[in-house]
């Protein structure tokens, strides 16, 4: 099968495990950010208006910041930063990453708050990483390419824990820079840009079934860390406030 094609159907069959419920879904897509939403209703355009919004922010911001974009270590604070920049530097810097590992979980948190004005149910879902609001406990179901493991497992989010960041990172599966061969490392936190900076900053360690319960323990020392669950082949660990059930 071609590659893309394969990556695409994959990306499709996460989208509809992870965010299945009886909500209104759209997807959209502006170059980079390819934003799957479920809402109380269509808000399409609102989404639109806001991912402009906060890409343009990014762009601006590179513009006069240029290691912004390409620094794989953390950036020095700057307090005068719009605030989704600010929010990626402290990502970064928690993480012991560059900010841009933060970036697509920034979007989502940044995109589904401002819908919040519109629904009070939004699920924002940005090339692995989700930004959780709902009345209702969700299932995220976790995929990990090739994995055993992939779609056999998946974290419960308890409404009352809400609003939350789930982040996905993998060495094996997707576009996203990682130094690690983990198949998932899926992070859990309040913070979606942190939760994404974090996964990128484990994912890193992971290199064999034997850094698992190292990356785990390491992880949980990122601050405002709530939970980590690492997958390597037909391996797993979990370690912090998770809850797992059946895929």
């Amino acid at each position: 099968m071609n590659r893309r094609i394969q990556e695409a159907s994959t990306e499709r069959s996460y989208r509809n495990k992870i965010l299945n419920n009886n909500l209104i879904a759209f997807n959209v897509t502006v170059r980079e950010s390819d934003i799957f939403v479920r809402a109380d209703r269509d808000l399409k355009e609102i989404t639109l208006s806001a991912i402009h919004k906060y890409r343009s922010c990014l762009y601006a911001y590179i513009d006069s910041h240029p290691e912004f974009l390409t620094s794989l270590r953390p950036v020095q604070s700057d307090h005068f930063a719009p605030p989704i920049i600010r929010d990626m530097i402290i990502a970064g810097q928690k993480a012991d990453v560059g900010p841009m590992a933060a970036v697509a979980g920034a979007i989502a948190e940044y995109v589904g708050k401002d819908l919040l004005q519109y629904s009070r149910n939004v699920i924002i879902e940005n090339g692995g990483d989700i930004f959780i609001e709902s009345q209702q406990d969700i299932h995220v179901g976790i995929l990990a390419g090739n994995s055993p493991l992939s779609d056999k497992l998946s974290l419960l989010i308890r409404k009352e824990e809400m609003p939350m960041g789930i982040c996905t990172s993998s060495g094996t599966v997707g576009h996203s820079l990682s130094f690690g061969k983990a198949d998932a490392v899926c992070v859990k936190a309040k913070s979606v840009a942190l939760a994404d900076a974090a996964a990128t900053a484990i994912g890193n360690m992971v290199k064999s079934q034997r850094d698992i319960s190292r990356a785990l323990q390491i992880g949980m020392k990122i601050e405002k860390i709530l939970g980590i669950i690492v997958i390597f082949e037909d391996q797993f660990g979990a370690i912090g406030d998770i809850e797992l059930a059946n895929g």
